[in-house]
């Protein structure tokens, strides 16, 4: 039999024996190792789910409730200003924050300019 065959069956086989130990630890060890994990995962779950809803329609109650005592006094419209006012200078001024303003612009065009005419 030729060398090459010989390699050939040795790494068959040897790759064939990896992948039966492998599966069989998949099986043996691994699979039901995370089948409970998820089990405890899942009635973790079912024992948390009923307190975070309550947490939660208590919450919304109680901004509810509190929403029209906030808004007489001015708060809620004081703050939409102030939110409408950064964002319009946020809008305004973005891109210039980015690429400058005009006279950078036009300092910049000036300066690529003179450099272009130097080079010649």
């Amino acid at each position: 039999m030729p060398i090459w065959l010989s390699v050939l069956a040795h790494a068959l086989a040897s790759a064939t024996l990896v992948l039966a130990v492998l599966y069989g630890f998949w099986r043996g060890v691994v699979r039901p190792y995370l089948d409970h994990k998820v089990e405890e995962l899942v009635e973790a779950t079912k024992e948390i789910e009923p307190s975070v809803t309550r947490g939660v329609k208590k919450g919304v109650g109680e901004t509810l409730r509190e929403l029209p005592e906030s808004a007489l006094d001015g708060t809620v419209r004081e703050s939409t200003r102030q939110f409408l006012k950064f964002g319009s200078g946020l809008f305004e001024n973005g891109l210039s924050s980015f690429l400058g303003t005009a006279a950078d612009v036009n300092r910049r065009s000036q300066t690529d300019n003179d450099s272009s005419r130097r080079d010649y």
